[in-house]
């Protein structure tokens, strides 16, 4: 039996790997696939099903951009 255990992980990226990442997931999102991503040593697999939401966020004159996406499993 596996014990899944809360996660919070913030990773900072060049620039142009970030937009290869960025690119990839837009390009799975619109032909309807999942998608691959290796984030702190793990690989997850987002299913074609998860959502896909854009949060924005302000405090303290810092505002926040996040795009989201959430999946069960």
């Amino acid at each position: 039996m596996s014990v899944r255990r809360a996660r919070d992980l913030e990773k900072s990226y060049p620039r142009a790997q970030f937009v290869a990442k960025l690119r990839r997931l837009a390009d799975a999102v619109e032909a309807g696939e999942a998608f691959t991503i290796m984030v702190g040593g793990e690989r997850l697999r987002v299913p074609a099903e998860a959502v896909v939401s854009v949060e924005h966020e302000r405090s303290g004159g810092i505002s926040e951009l996040e795009f989201q996406v959430r999946w069960r499993g």
